[in-house]
């Protein structure tokens, strides 16, 4: 047989997982099944994940990883934060919502099974306290590579983004109609944009001398 690493192992289940997730719904979910979908023995996905509630936040975790890569690729640049929120969310709806309404669908199946499972309920606040927080990360990032100030804490233009979003991506699990649900999402950019107030940070007299303003 031939030896995988233990990390390599995991994320090959977390994969298959998502597939099973996406495919049956996180109800109709089994270890058995995501280790059939990985092609290997049960045993072997439960030294990896003894439970699925472990599997379960592996996945989710996972996804909080896809969805930071693709912000982060346009924070990095310095554009600011209004070209941040329009490319990134442009990028993150291409890249993750348009054509996988049963991966979306599988993330707030997660979400809901962990509110109403005794016990579960502080995976679901863990999960929308990582939405918002690399939201705010990724906001703050670009505005501080630009020099600009946002009129309000980023924690609460993170939150408004997140849940803005949250409600478009229903609908178009409900409806995909990706043609409304584009204007849907540049209508959210501008409300933003509105909120966010963004400006040119102001700089210090001595930092304005230095510079011969």
């Amino acid at each position: 047989m031939v030896y995988v690493k233990a990390s390599e192992r995991r994320r090959q289940f977390v994969h298959a997982a998502r597939e099973v997730m996406a495919r049956e719904g996180v109800s109709g979910t089994t270890l058995r099944g995501v280790a059939a979908e990985a092609d290997v023995p049960l045993g072997t996905l439960h030294y990896a994940f003894a439970t699925k509630d472990l599997l379960m936040q592996a996945v989710i975790e996972d996804v909080m990883a896809e969805i930071s890569e693709v912000l982060q690729a346009t924070a990095d640049v310095d554009g600011g934060l209004e070209h941040a929120l329009r490319q990134g969310l442009d990028d993150y709806w291409q890249r993750m919502v348009v054509g996988k309404p049963q991966e979306q669908l599988m993330q707030h199946e997660l979400l809901i099974h962990a509110l109403r499972t005794p016990g579960m309920e502080s995976l679901a606040r863990w999960q929308m306290d990582r939405y918002c927080r690399i939201v705010a990360a990724w906001c703050q990032e670009a505005a501080s590579n630009a020099a600009e100030t946002c009129a309000v804490p980023f924690d609460t233009l993170a939150r408004v983004i997140v849940a803005a979003v949250i409600g478009i991506v229903l609908q178009y699990v409900a409806d995909p109609d990706e043609r409304r649900s584009q204007e849907d999402l540049q209508a959210t950019i501008e409300m933003v944009l509105a909120m966010a107030g963004v400006r040119p940070a102001r700089r210090s007299a001595r930092t304005a001398g230095r510079n011969g303003a």
